[in-house]
């Protein structure tokens, strides 16, 4: 693939990224019946056997096939990182070379009532007997968006992934959780802009959401986005809301906003803000505004007042980020106690505000510090085998 070429809906696909239809294609092209292929289908995506030597009910003739379809398209796992508080990040090398993230981070009571899905979990048994996981996934090596206190984005767009490559570290990260843990939710937050790479990410989430594999429903994945305002209207159409969608808003003022995020002089704050009262939300949903305070750029609270005047009327939960600190930028998080100012103006005028505690931030596993390369650790597990 061409470093700046992006899938397309209809172009062809790897293995990882067939539908159970196509299998049943493809599985007729090499003289099998049609129902090899939907064996194979639950194999890679129920079962997360990415080595063709563990299907044990499919014929060694096509396995050998299969194997070698997976060498040309399926990232390899080369390293897992664990940081003190569980949360581990894993780097997928790439089959050109290229390398990206993707982190399995564990949730436990401190997170409740950030997630909108938690009442679902309650309500079955089975679920809450198990420790929830959140798996925050990459859509581009790189990225094109130039945030300055990103560290994906400070080498620029490398490339965009395939949709082979974004399922891929779901089904990676699902085969490393424990027993007593179950992947609960995605977060579409690693490295990259999922809506600039739209038709690659919207066919990875179909995988997701096809009841033969994974089985996840849409209200359990969630799109980040710097405001992309077309993609964003596009997602609306395509899923009806059923996405849960992250505004990477950052300010509430275009100027400060501007200097953070470029993509704000293409699409201002007023033009974002319609494309958010447009979004089609179901009942009891809301959009997440994330908010990276910044110390001295945006934890004012002028800037929070500004903040409930923009967003009035929208149904939104906030999450305040006190900023990561990346190589790269000398930008360094506000105080514990602006930060706490910041979300009592925020509380005051009825807002659903949460600060976001750190996670993985002692791997480089934390909001903005994916940058796929190697990090100092804490404690490194080694890869496990593809099986």
């Amino acid at each position: 693939m061409n470093a700046q070429r992006r899938f397309r809906h209809g172009d062809p696909v790897g293995p990882l990224a067939r539908t159970p239809e196509q299998w049943k294609a493809w599985a007729l092209t090499i003289g099998q019946r049609p129902f090899r292929g939907t064996q194979i289908f639950q194999w890679l995506h129920a079962r997360q056997q990415l080595d063709p030597d563990g299907m044990t009910d499919v014929p060694k003739a096509v396995r050998a096939l299969l194997k070698t379809e997976l060498e040309q398209h399926v990232p390899t796992l080369e390293r897992v990182h664990e940081a003190a508080d569980g949360t581990r990040k894993l780097v997928l090398r790439l089959t050109d070379h290229s390398a990206v993230e993707s982190v399995l981070i564990p949730m436990d009571a401190e997170d409740k009532g950030e997630d909108d899905t938690e009442l679902e979990d309650e309500q079955d048994q089975a679920c809450a007997q198990k420790q929830r996981v959140t798996e925050c996934v990459s859509t581009q090596a790189g990225c094109a968006m130039g945030c300055v206190f990103c560290a994906s984005g400070h080498p620029g767009l490398l490339r965009h992934l395939t949709p082979d490559e974004i399922i891929a570290q779901v089904l990676i990260g699902r085969a490393l959780l424990k027993p007593s843990q179950r992947l609960s939710n995605i977060v579409l937050m690693g490295m990259g802009e999922p809506l600039h790479n739209y038709d690659a990410t919207v066919h990875a989430i179909q995988l997701m959401n096809c009841q033969e594999g994974l089985a996840l429903s849409s209200r359990r994945i969630t799109i980040s986005t710097v405001g992309l305002v077309p993609q964003i209207d596009q997602l609306g159409k395509d899923f009806q809301g059923r996405i849960g969608l992250a505004i990477s808003l950052h300010a509430a003022d275009d100027a400060v906003r501007t200097r953070l995020l470029p993509i704000n002089r293409r699409y201002p704050l007023q033009m974002l803000m319609q494309a958010l009262r447009r979004y089609p939300l179901p009942p009891r949903r809301r959009l997440t505004i994330e908010i990276a305070l910044i110390d001295g750029v945006n934890d004012s609270e002028q800037m929070a007042r500004s903040l409930v005047a923009l967003l009035r009327g929208i149904p939104v939960k906030i999450n305040l980020i006190p900023l990561n600190p990346v190589p790269h930028t000398a930008l360094r998080p506000p105080s514990e106690q602006r930060v706490e100012a910041f979300q009592e103006v925020l509380t005051r005028s009825g807002l659903s505000c949460f600060i976001r505690r750190r996670r993985g931030d002692d791997i480089s596993a934390a909001c903005g510090q994916l940058a796929g390369h190697p990090t100092s650790l804490i404690r490194q597990e080694p890869s496990p085998p593809r099986s």
